[in-house]
């Protein structure tokens, strides 16, 4: 019987298994090494660790945790979960089954990005999602915000910080109101509605973006508004309350609805994406589990 099992190996995943196998518990990492960061050359923002590749982090993530002999890691997918009598089978793709009493799940999210002809040779070199996180690699130079989303208006602002040499593009979407319009106009934020026919650049830089009606404008980079979805179906088959958007809900220790079952990172969409505040909630989950646990033995 394991304490504990965490689905998913990202900063969140490995960072509750590190407090987990601290606190001499049994657990299990699955991990099928699909993250949400695998085209991102380097990560920032986490002291001590600023410009680490994800790889590289992962790599010394698992070296801290195989000091621990209570943890194991499995590299396989848990394909499902089932709770039984107050525990928990998870049934993974290689057709074993583990029992265990409580579950953290650190699947995170899959970023949907806009169907625009050649974004995918672009995305994690030179178009990125979190001006936090890259911003400041881009720091004054010609960007570009490529946004559907009618909620864009702060992501101009904020990008705004970086760069003042900022250009707009909703891909033919009407995405910003009469007023917003207007003060980006006053702050030299040109917005351009028209649809977008392709990226062009090469090695990953972006250089240009055409326009269907066959304009052109160079920029050097920028960033996208993608839309966020689960990575994995596990909580919804669980019964986890999902928020309006799209977030599992959680208590302060990552507690879900469901008993025993607790999330952490990404997937609660409680805090904006990054590597150490994904690390953090996976320490919180873990703290929940055994809190949970103590009481339950004591």
């Amino acid at each position: 019987m394991l304490d504990s099992v965490i689905i998913g190996g990202g900063p969140s995943g490995l960072n509750a298994s590190l407090i987990l196998a601290r606190a001499k518990k049994n657990i299990i990492l699955f991990d099928e090494d699909k993250p949400r960061n695998a085209v991102t050359h380097e990560s920032h923002g986490f002291i001590t660790r600023d410009g680490i590749t994800p790889s590289e982090f992962k790599k010394i993530a698992k070296q801290d945790l195989m000091k621990y002999p209570n943890f194991r890691l499995y590299n396989e997918r848990a394909m499902d979960i089932k709770k039984e009598a107050g525990f928990f089978s998870i049934y993974t793709e290689s057709g074993n089954v583990y029992i265990s009493r409580k579950v953290i799940l650190s699947t995170g999210l899959v970023d949907v990005l806009p169907s625009i002809e050649g974004i995918h040779d672009f995305y994690g070199t030179s178009l990125f999602t979190c001006p936090f996180c890259d911003g400041w690699e881009l720091k004054d130079l010609p960007l570009v915000l490529i946004t559907e989303n009618p909620n864009a208006f702060h992501k101009i602002k904020l990008i705004y910080n970086w760069s003042r040499d900022l250009i707009v593009c909703t891909n033919g979407k009407n995405a910003l109101s009469r007023e917003q319009r207007e003060l980006l106009l006053s702050k030299k934020i040109k917005v351009i509605e028209d649809q977008i026919a392709t990226l062009h650049g090469s090695g990953g830089k972006l250089k240009s973006i055409r326009f269907k009606n066959g304009n052109e404008i160079e920029r050097k980079g920028g960033f996208v508004a993608a839309g966020l979805k689960q990575a994995s179906t596990l909580a919804k088959s669980l019964g986890c309350k999902q928020l309006p958007n799209g977030g599992i809900e959680i208590d302060h220790f990552g507690r879900t609805n469901i008993a025993g079952v607790y999330a952490s990172g990404d997937i609660s969409l409680s805090t904006p994406s990054q590597v150490i505040n994904a690390a953090s909630e996976g320490s919180i989950a873990a703290m929940g589990v055994i809190h949970d646990l103590v009481n339950e033995d004591f």
